[in-house]
């Protein structure tokens, strides 16, 4: 057959093929943008102390905050999940990553209450699409077997960001204002989004999935594998999917084997959620209420991040070995922990080395569950599949900080909340153990029905 008639079968050339210098470039300036993303959706808590005093905002309000931007990233994860299937990766995330940098050096002009919730709900909006379309970018160019972990090394970053808003607010609020903090982390945002414009590529796999602008396919064939000679006139697949070419509408999320692999997935992402932010939002203040100091609290929050950053790559190590039974494991581990952290009586020493390793092990865990939110998915709804999952998530998200104020403002004892806290882990601990009974299924090839889902209409 002439080079210019051959077929070349994208998925045969990742899966057999190690990562490159493409592929690591790639995720370089992925794990960039993702540490602004992390650093965007966590400052709120630590700045939270000062916008207490500074805007007179009592612990409902502070919750209502909280919520409105991840209710913004909720119906903004739903948006560009649709955008990014429908038009491309690499446009929805650039345009993600300019609206949450303009927005978050915005919110740094908020006066009032109304204007900070405003602000917070259309920055969460514009963030709300980031992370699942990176994550659908960078899984759709590495082998099936390392996409646990590439995604897990990309949301390193997430918690890197996490992290840096305790010490960045330490840093920066007692002298300048909590004001301060938002600028800084706008103005790397959009240093980042730059950079983006002329590194980052279209995912191969979306366009061969849609059967859309073969030139570009063939460039970037020919980065990731300059022998290759490819040219616009071969005929790419996808010899692991079928092609489609139809609209994305949900239904598509529930077929086959996942009308059971989606709901599981999205009520355990939801838990870890609830989970993570409800710690991460209102941890700093949990913890000052606790007679901590600020910065004892503040740093708390920055440690746990990146234990629980260095707990989720220790676990991709099994999850892309052992499948999503190993997403079980930490949060079997911090039920107890939370229960004995908010339930028995110990010195203050005690309580704060144990509330540490509960939350890193939330954190951990939920670096599991997120790790695989768009495995499972065929590459023309990968990210559909991956943004509405961490979208519905945000149900947790949002209640998480909302229950939490109420929580705080009920005159239960405050430690009381790490008790409460175990009902998610719970939750996600039968939700891993079902999605891995479905894709060991789906991997032995048993039966009809867990089979990969059919994609044309």
């Amino acid at each position: 057959m002439s080079a210019d008639t051959r077929t070349i079968d994208i998925a045969e050339v990742i899966e057999v093929r190690k990562l490159s210098a493409f592929n690591f470039t790639l995720i370089a300036v992925s794990w960039l943008i993702t540490v602004f993303d992390g650093f965007d959706m966590m400052m709120i808590g630590f700045t939270a102390p000062y916008m207490r005093e500074t805007l007179a905002l009592d612990e409902l309000m502070l919750g209502n905050v909280f919520s409105a931007g991840l209710l913004g990233m909720m119906l903004g994860g739903f948006a560009f999940a649709y955008l990014g299937d429908r038009f491309g990766r690499r446009k929805a995330i650039i345009w993600s990553a300019f609206a949450f940098g303009i927005l978050t050096f915005a919110t740094g002009f908020a006066t009032s209450y109304e204007m900070l919730m405003a602000l917070r709900f259309l920055d969460g909006f514009a963030i709300g699409g980031m992370l699942p379309l990176i994550w659908a970018l960078n899984i759709e160019f590495v082998p099936k077997r390392m996409r646990s972990t590439v995604v897990t090394v990309i949301m390193m970053g997430y918690s890197i960001g996490a992290a840096l808003a305790g010490p960045v607010t330490v840093w920066l609020a007692p002298e300048h204002g909590w004001p301060a903090v938002y600028f800084f982390g706008g103005a790397c945002t959009l240093a980042i989004t730059l950079v983006l414009v002329f590194t980052l590529p279209e995912s191969i796999r979306f366009l061969a999935a849609k059967a859309i602008r073969p030139e570009v396919t063939a460039a970037t064939l020919n980065r990731l594998e300059p022998g290759l000679e490819a040219s616009a006139d071969n005929r790419f697949i996808l010899g692991d999917e079928e092609r489609d070419t139809t609209h994305f509408h949900v239904a598509k999320l529930f077929k086959g084997d996942l009308k059971l692999l989606t709901p599981l997935l999205w009520l355990g992402y939801t838990a870890s959620t609830m989970a993570v932010y409800f710690t991460s939002n209102w941890g700093p203040i949990v913890f000052e209420d606790l007679d901590f100091s600020r910065d004892t609290a503040a740093y708390v929050g920055s440690i746990t991040s990146v234990f629980g950053a260095g707990l989720g790559l220790l676990l991709m190590q099994f999850t892309d070995r052992k499948g999503p039974f190993s997403v079980a494991v930490y949060p079997m581990i911090a039920l107890p922990l939370l229960l004995v952290t908010g339930l028995a009586a110990m010195g203050q020493d005690a309580f704060l080395i144990l509330s540490v390793v509960a939350i890193s092990l939330v954190s951990g865990a939920h670096f599991g569950i997120l790790s695989i939110a768009g495995v499972y998915y065929p590459s023309a709804i990968r990210a559909n599949g991956g943004g509405w999952a961490t979208s519905v998530a945000k149900v947790g998200g949002i209640a998480g900080p909302i229950v939490g104020g109420y929580i705080l403002a009920s005159g239960l004892p405050v430690v009381r909340s790490f008790a409460i806290l175990a009902a998610c882990p719970a939750i996600l601990v039968l939700c891993a153990i079902g999605i891995g009974v479905i894709v060991r299924r789906r991997d032995t090839g048993q039966p009809a029905q867990t089979q990969e889902p059919v994609l044309s209409t």
